[in-house]
This record gives structure tokens, C-alpha cells and sequence, in this order.
């Protein structure tokens, strides 16, 4: 089977706190489509359901289903075909599997392989500035580093070009990811 490649979905990722979900909304009410992230909706449906694929109980099983939901994820995405952003991707369970020092498996491999996503990655560096703590989010500063760390390494060892956010305002940093997005089509339109 051949790689898909859906141009129209863009990653925006980092480790958390860095501003990414915020910075999803923004672009959402800027009139495009969007993803959330799927760790935190999966963090809590489970504790909702007192389930076992949370980080502190089954990492193995949350991995998967993190998995999971970013491939149900794509094809919604690619199946619209107009500018999608994603709040995370397949590449990010690599990184968070390699960040806890698991095994991953060849099928996450094969899917980071097979379900390509826009070669510009938007990635939001570490903010100790904004980085919070809460019931969902429980990493240190220090997690949030390596985590942006993993991120970086998987997405490049993938092949994706890296666009780093600034440190700027909601409104700067959306603009930014649009001009970003510009850019990237009119690149593809060359090729």
C-alpha cells in the first residue's frame, strides 16, 4: 500500500503547556477546520469511565488508543479536502512512546509511514511562562522540554519541515501558522 499524503492537514505540536490547543482555537475561529488533540479527550473520557488507558494506569493502551483516534482523525480531515489543522498527529504517539522509554510498535511506524500529513510542521517551542499544570495536563517544565524534544526529533527523522511558533500573542502566532499555510500550498503548487 502507498503512503497517503494529505497536503491539507497541518500539525501544529510541541510539548504541553506551550500554547497549542489555544493556538488551535484561534485558527478555528479564524473560519478553518480543525482537530483537537487527542490525549486530553482521551484523559478524560477514561477517567469519566474510571477506564484503564490513562498515563498513570495502562500507557501501552492510552498509546493505542491515542493512535486510533488520530487515524479516525485523518481520514475525516483528508476526506474534506479544504485546509484542516490538527492538534497533533500520528508522529506525536511515536514521540510520546519514546518520551516514556516504551517500545514502539512496527504498526505506529508503518501508520507515521503510510498517513503523511503536510510536509510544514508548526511546532510551539517550551513557554515556562504559560506552561500550567492541571487535572489533564500533570508534566513539569522539565517533561514539557523533552517532550518538545521528542517532537522535534520524530517529525524530522519523518521528513516534515519544521516551522518553529514564536513566542508572540494569540493573535501573532495565529497569523503566523496562516502565513505558514500560504507558503505551503504555494510551494506544492510549484512542484
Amino acid at each position: 500500500m502507498r503512503p497517503f499524503h494529505a497536503r491539507n492537514l497541518f500539525i501544529v505540536t510541541g510539548g504541553p503547556g506551550a500554547g497549542k490547543t489555544t493556538l488551535v482555537e484561534a485558527l478555528q475561529a479564524a473560519g478553518l477546520a480543525t482537530a483537537p488533540e487527542a490525549g486530553r479527550a482521551i484523559i478524560r473520557a477514561q477517567h469519566a469511565i474510571d477506564g484503564p488507558a490513562r498515563p498513570d494506569r495502562d500507557r501501552t493502551l492510552y498509546a493505542e488508543l491515542m493512535l486510533s483516534w488520530e487515524l479516525r482523525s485523518y481520514e475525516a480531515a483528508r476526506a474534506g479536502g479544504r485546509p484542516h489543522v490538527c492538534d497533533r498527529g500520528i508522529p506525536d504517539t511515536i514521540g510520546y512512546l519514546r518520551l516514556i522509554g516504551l517500545h514502539v510498535p512496527p504498526h505506529l511506524q508503518k501508520a507515521a509511514t503510510m498517513f503523511r500529513y503536510n510536509e510544514t510542521v508548526f511546532i510551539l517551542p517550551p513557554w515556562p511562562e504559560i506552561c500550567t499544570v492541571d487535572a489533564e495536563r500533570t508534566q513539569t517544565l522539565d517533561e514539557a522540554e523533552r517532550t518538545y524534544e521528542a517532537m522535534r526529533d520524530v517529525y524530522t527523522e519523518l521528513g516534515y519541515r519544521l516551522s518553529p511558533v514564536p513566542r508572540a500573542t494569540v493573535a501573532e502566532r495565529r497569523d503566523f501558522v496562516l502565513a505558514g499555510m500560504r507558503k505551503a500550498a504555494e510551494r506544492q503548487a510549484r512542484a
